[in-house]
């Protein structure tokens, strides 16, 4: 349900959805549904999630919900950044907005921790804040039935608000009480993946439209050339009148991305990516002044710099 990870950008997973389905090319070699199958056995955690074919392990398109995982980053002591369904996505048009409205009341009750959500379906996740008073309410209730149901004072953790400085005791998220301060939530990055410019075209913008605290890019697997400028802050040597940040400020005001992850996929039937597209894509975001993690080349193993140059490396400015 939850785990270490050797994932380079983050300490562990957290997993209280488990199941996909497949939504664009980059999902076709997706390493989670690799995993999954291997236990997908009958009696298995991810029994009837995936299905075998000639291609290999595909998902089934079955969702199942993981009750007994949400409250597990409450017994995390020590301050974790937390991949959120990195078997699944929290945003999948079969989770209902009541599974994720407790899945964020968890990471309001637990601001130590950084919670990192990454989705391929920006679209959704914008609908599930679209009235943000009513959803902040929505998980305020959930954050009480955590207190009245799951016993949450033996926690010891106050809820705090980190995006406003409100502080809340148990008595404060009754039903319908929720204070409409709680979003967005400064302990949770949002994140959509892009693997081509057709997918960047169509969920950047949506994600910037989305209310977040930060919000990243994962650039990855990456299968072409992508530009990402336009929804990058400005860089100091553009002109303010310039035709890219007029773009940004008509697309979306005046959010832009944060920080960036690119890479290369990886496996024995990965698809190759050119070095010099991931260098692009690395150099847009030095010159914009955004931290950028470059994860890897296209190789066998995850991780594996391959053919990336050292000087790469020495652009990025996130740690590794």
């Amino acid at each position: 349900m939850s785990a270490k990870t050797s994932i380079q950008w983050t300490d562990r997973s957290w997993n209280p959805v488990r199941g996909c389905s497949i939504v664009s090319p980059g999902c076709t070699n997706c390493y989670a549904m690799k995993q999954a199958h291997r236990f997908s056995g009958k009696g298995q955690p991810y029994e009837g999630l995936t299905r075998m074919t000639a291609r290999g392990p595909v998902w089934t398109g079955k969702i199942r919900f993981v009750s007994e995982a949400l409250d597990e980053p409450l017994h995390w002591r020590k301050p974790q950044r937390v991949f959120v369904n990195s078997m699944s996505d929290l945003f999948h048009e079969d989770v209902p907005d009541e599974f994720i409205d407790e899945v964020f009341a968890v990471m309001a009750l637990a601001p130590r921790h950084t919670f990192q959500v990454l989705t391929k379906r920006p679209e959704r996740m914008l609908g599930y804040f679209a009235e943000i008073e009513g959803r902040a309410m929505a998980i305020g209730t959930s954050i009480g039935d955590f207190f009245d149901i799951r016993g949450m004072r033996s926690i010891g953790e106050p809820l705090i608000n980190l995006a406003h400085g409100f502080d809340a005791d148990s008595e404060n998220w009754d039903e319908g009480q929720g204070d409409q301060r709680i979003l967005p939530l400064a302990n949770v990055h949002l994140c959509v993946s892009v693997e081509n410019q057709a997918t960047a075209d169509e969920r950047i913008p949506i994600l910037l439209q989305t209310p977040a605290a930060v919000r990243f890019l994962s650039v990855e697997p990456l299968l072409e050339r992508i530009d990402i400028e336009p929804w990058l802050p400005a860089a100091p040597h553009r002109r303010t009148g310039s035709q890219i940040v007029k773009r940004l400020e008509r697309d979306v005001g005046c959010a832009a991305i944060d920080w960036v992850i690119v890479a290369g996929e990886s496996g024995r039937n990965r698809r190759e990516c050119k070095v010099e597209e991931i260098e692009d894509v690395a150099r847009q975001c030095v010159a914009a002044n955004v931290p950028v993690y470059v994860k890897q080349d296209s190789a066998l193993r995850p991780g594996q710099q391959g053919r990336i140059s050292d000087a790469i490396w020495a652009l990025k400015d996130f740690p590794r």
